[in-house]
This record gives structure tokens, C-alpha cells and sequence, in this order.
């Protein structure tokens, strides 16, 4: 056994962490229906107005607005109906004094008219030749002038911008069908360990089937990176040392298992060979054996998770989310929080920040932590609370802040 020497708090494995980020800065084009949700990698800017013709902004009249400066709906202003004018249509007459054309809501102006009479404040003739205005109108009213939204020349996405919908919905505004953007991060994830095995195949005895390969790569696509998913290592050094080499070309690497203090746990000798410790043991529970590390000429950063399931997932959330999302550029994940009075009394280890999953039935908050090995502390949890390094009881009925999963 090789007991940890010392831990590091949470605060200072964050401080860590946050100075080695460096944001990726590999670039690739997509087509903007792969767009959302993904970081723009250069400056969109429109070629065109938007709209890119003057449009009624109602369904009405088309009118010249010094022809029914005076109308009322005791005296209104007659004039002739000359054509009508639907979205995607260009109308071939122009709007002469006395005369006027139906519109539809975002059709083309028609040229010579300045204005639009709403549909409700006429009324056509019987012969359906003449339209009796009843209101007065005002130059450009109710008209969407041409470039009112998006002049030509303006940026409307700029690079480093998140492509919420509203954005993507702008890009193709102005005629993009593919997009510069920040390549996603490539994670490669492995498990490490003689007793792990692929899920479906069978399981020998002493032996378990891979979970952390599967958890790591759901929360990896959830937060903007790519899983690329490796077999287990075996616990030899050597093994290990062939496995980081294997993942040299991903841009973060994630191993779990074999980083605490027993005589199999090798990873750190595997690391010791190929990159520098920045930092192993975190006064946190649980998650305690967790590494960090930078690999080989590229100082590719390097996770080393541990292999109780509970414990890496736990981690994962605390520290991986928030490296990965700022290596991809994503914004820091804006978890939501709940208050909930907590239903049984909780004891924590002095000395260490605890992650504790809950419960949350009617409303109260109910612990759901078995132990750092059993996944269900985590699959039938709705979050966690957290639990300072300095408290050492929370009892029945205080107030907690529950972070949901």
C-alpha cells in the first residue's frame, strides 16, 4: 500500500484545474442544422438586408398615404383596387393616386405605395372593384422597411458566441448554410482493471462488467465533447503506459480506476513515465484518489478518476464537466438548484467537502448515499447537496440547497 501523503482541497484542485485550461483551437465547418449548441469559430456577417424588400406588416390595403389622409369611418375614401399581392410575390403595378392593392401579412410593397390599411378598417364594394377606406393611414405604416432587421455589413453572430436557436435562426436569415465552428473536444475514455469486462459478454467469477466507460461518456456528450471509448487496460504498468500512449492524439484523457494507494493501483507510475502530477488526492467525499495530470510533449490534460462508480460520476460533475465545457468553450453548466429541508440526519467526515446524493419525495430531501462503489447512489438520486470541510453533522429538518442531476 502507498497511503496518500497528503490531499489538496476543492477550492485549491479548481484553481488547478482552471490555470491548465487551454480552449481548443481546432476549427471545422458544419452544416447549420448541426449547428446548435455548438461555439461559432469566426465572425458571421450578412450580405443582404433582412428583409431584404419592404413588406406589409399587416393583412390590408397597400395604399397611397396622402390618398385617406381625411378617412373616417362617417366619410371614407374610395379607391380602386388594382391587384393583390401574397408573400413571395413581386407585384408587376404600381400604386397610383385613387388606387390601391390587397396585401397579405409579409408580402412585398408594391411600388408607389407608402402605407398599409388594415384589413379591418375597409370594406370592398360589391362589385369587389373599390375598397372604402375608414381610417386615415401615415407614411410607412404598418410597412417593414427593407434591411429593418439585418442591414448588409452587420455581424450577427460573432466568434465565440454559443448558437442558441435565436442565433441559427439569424445565420440562416442571412443565407449560411454551413458555419465555422470550434471543433469538439475528443475525450478518449477507458476503464482500468483486470476484473472489468464489456457489458454482454460473460461474466467470470471475481470479474464485473464496465460502468465508468459508459457514465464517463454520457456526461462527456452531454457537455460538448466527443467519447472516444477504449477497452480496459490491464493493471500492469506497462499496460497503462501503452494505453496513455494509445490516446495520445485525444485532446483530454479520462482513465478510471487504479488511481488510489493499493498495490495494483498503477496509474500513477504510469503517469510518473509519460507526464507530470498536477495534483492526486482531494480532501473531498467521495472522490478521494482522484488525478490530474498533464501527458507527454503535448501536455495533453489527464484525468484519473476513481473506479468505485459513485465516486467517479460524483467527480465527474465536480471537476470534469467544468474542464471539459471550458476546453470546448462552451459556458459553465448552470445547474439547477432546489431548497428542500432535509428528511434524515446526515454525519460527514471532518476535514473533507462532502457530495452527498438525495432523494427528493414531497418535497424533502431524503439521502440516497450507500457507498462510493454502488451506482444506485447515484442512478436513483435527483442530486446532491454539498457539505463543507468544516461541518460534520447536518440534522433532520435543516434547509438544504439540492443541485439536481
Amino acid at each position: 500500500m502507498r497511503p496518500f501523503a497528503s490531499t489538496i482541497s476543492l477550492a485549491e484542485a479548481r484553481r488547478r484545474l482552471d490555470a491548465l485550461v487551454r480552449p481548443i483551437a481546432r476549427t471545422e465547418h458544419a452544416r447549420l442544422e448541426d449547428a446548435a449548441g455548438r461555439v461559432a469559430a469566426a465572425d458571421v456577417t450578412s450580405a443582404i438586408d433582412v428583409p431584404p424588400f419592404a413588406r406589409s406588416a399587416m393583412d390590408g390595403y397597400a395604399v397611397i398615404a396622402a390618398d385617406v389622409a381625411g378617412a373616417t369611418p362617417s366619410a371614407p375614401v374610395r379607391l380602386r383596387l388594382l391587384d393583390r399581392i401574397y408573400t413571395g410575390e413581386m407585384s408587376a403595378v404600381t400604386i397610383e393616386r385613387g388606387s390601391c392593392a390587397e396585401i397579405a401579412t409579409g408580402a412585398p410593397m408594391p411600388a408607389g405605395a407608402d402605407a398599409v390599411v388594415m384589413v379591418e378598417e375597409t370594406a370592398r364594394s360589391a362589385d369587389g372593384q373599390e375598397i372604402e377606406i375608414r381610417a386615415a393611414a401615415a407614411a410607412g405604416q404598418h410597412i417593414g422597411r427593407r434591411g429593418a432587421d439585418i442591414a448588409a455589413g452587420d455581424r450577427v453572430v460573432a466568434a465565440g458566441d454559443l448558437l442558441t436557436p435565436s442565433r441559427v435562426g439569424a445565420v440562416a436569415a442571412v443565407g449560411h448554410g454551413e458555419i465555422e465552428l470550434f471543433a469538439k473536444p475528443r475525450v478518449a475514455i477507458l476503464s482500468t482493471g483486470n476484473e472489468v469486462v464489456e457489458p454482454g459478454a460473460a461474466l467470470a467469477p471475481g470479474q464485473i462488467f464496465d460502468v465508468n466507460r459508459f457514465t464517463l461518456g454520457a456526461i462527456v456528450s452531454a457537455h460538448g465533447g466527443i467519447p472516444e471509448p477504449r477497452r480496459a487496460a490491464q493493471d500492469t504498468v506497462g499496460a497503462l503506459i501503452d494505453a496513455l500512449d494509445a490516446c495520445a492524439t485525444a485532446d483530454l484523457i479520462v482513465f478510471s480506476g487504479g488511481s488510489s494507494v493499493g498495490e495494483r493501483d498503477l496509474v500513477i507510475d504510469a503517469i510518473a513515465a509519460r507526464g507530470e502530477m498536477i495534483f492526486h488526492g482531494i480532501a473531498v467525499r467521495p472522490g478521494k484518489p482522484t488525478a490530474f495530470a498533464l501527458i507527454g510533449a503535448q501536455r495533453t490534460p489527464f484525468f484519473g478518476m476513481p473506479g468505485n462508480p459513485t465516486s467517479c460520476l460524483s467527480n465527474a460533475y465536480i471537476l470534469l464537466v467544468p474542464f471539459l465545457r471550458a476546453i470546448a468553450r462552451l459556458p459553465p453548466h448552470a445547474a439547477q438548484t432546489v431548497r428542500a429541508p432535509l428528511g434524515r440526519r446526515i454525519a460527514s467526515a471532518v476535514n473533507r467537502h462532502q457530495f452527498y446524493t438525495v432523494r427528493l419525495r414531497d418535497g424533502v430531501a431524503f439521502p440516497a448515499f450507500k457507498g462510493s462503489g454502488d451506482i444506485t447512489s447515484l442512478s436513483q438520486a435527483d442530486g446532491y447537496i454539498e457539505i463543507p470541510a468544516d461541518q460534520s453533522v447536518v440534522e433532520e429538518g435543516a434547509s438544504v440547497t439540492v443541485t439536481l442531476f
